[in-house]
């Protein structure tokens, strides 16, 4: 029998279609290019982890790949993708409605929409971890350590400094070398 008390959490990848408007441009490529530059100072620096991609649009009737922006009188609609990952979540519902609010909160009038939720395996974390304790660190590992810094609750500093006042005198000779 399943204990209904115990809850799993895992990470997830999430990456959400935002159709983002774009006024006076005459070429999709400067329609994109404006549209990513918006997005992103919109999101930072608040959410400056989450990926800003160019989208992918297909003709609905022979799947032939179009530009990701539509231009109309020199207004374009642009589709970019906005991915992040969302941590300790109980069901991929979860992940979909905080990567929504957190993202729909910064981009007002934007619409938004799911398009793919991905369990993070927790394998990839212990292999990238195998590879720092002997000593390969690369350097997309090196990223993740600082996310999990900034996590980490805020310190006032005060913990630091009376470590540093109250130091035993058998390690003042230490710190002092």
């Amino acid at each position: 029998m399943v204990n209904a008390n115990h809850t799993t959490s895992m990470d997830c990848r999430v990456v959400v279609e935002a159709a983002v408007p774009v006024y006076d441009v005459e070429t999709a490529d400067e329609a994109v290019r404006i549209a990513i530059s918006k997005t992103g100072e919109m999101l930072n620096p608040d959410l400056n982890y989450v990926e800003i991609n160019m989208g992918e649009r297909s003709c609905p009737h022979c799947g032939e790949e179009l530009e990701p922006a539509f231009i109309a009188a020199d207004e374009s609609l642009v589709a970019l993708e906005l991915e992040m990952t969302v941590f300790n979540v109980e069901r991929d519902e979860h992940a979909a409605r905080i990567a929504r609010k957190e993202i729909g909160q910064r981009l007002e009038n934007i619409p938004l929409e799911v398009l793919e939720i991905e369990e993070i395996e927790e394998e990839t974390t212990e292999s990238e971890s195998e590879a720092t304790e002997d000593g390969e660190e690369t350097e997309e590992s090196a990223p993740d350590e600082a996310a999990v810094d900034a996590d980490a609750p805020e310190d006032d500093g005060s913990s630091e400094a009376d470590a540093e006042g109250d130091v035993l005198p058998e390690f003042e000779k230490l710190i002092d070398e």
